[in-house]
């Protein structure tokens, strides 16, 4: 005679099942930590980019970086249009936009009591 299976079993491996699918979905959407931020010819070295700081610690909104993006889920990275020696629909090139928008939050959280690089060598480290 065959056994059927516990309902606890069934539920256990159902979960498991979905805990797996859910943490390989979010692995998928999640790029590498650091994004080196660098730009072809600069001078300084390239600047090391946490998301998961940015993100889940500062909670900046996506929207803050990927201003242009049709699809939220599928953001494109800063070079899609910022690119440093053509631009798409007269964006600022990848340096004077990541100043600006860099250089002015972390300013602002200093301003706000919170730690946050804002000299060169702070974010373009050897």
């Amino acid at each position: 005679m065959r056994k059927k299976p516990c309902i606890v079993t069934v539920c256990c491996l159902v979960f498991f099942g979905f805990f797996l699918l859910s943490s390989f979905a979010s692995a998928q959407k999640k790029p590498a930590e650091p994004v080196m931020l660098k730009l072809e010819g600069a001078k300084m070295p390239p600047v090391p980019f946490s998301h998961t700081s940015h993100v889940e610690k500062g909670k900046v909104e996506c929207v803050t970086c990927h201003h242009k993006d049709k699809d939220a889920k599928e953001p494109q990275a800063c070079g899609t249009c910022h690119l440093l020696k053509e631009v798409k629909d007269n964006a600022p090139p990848a340096k004077d936009a990541f100043h600006k928008n860099c250089q002015t939050c972390h300013k602002e959280n200093v301003a706000k009591g919170k730690t946050a690089p804002v000299k060169c060598n702070e974010c373009h480290k050897k």
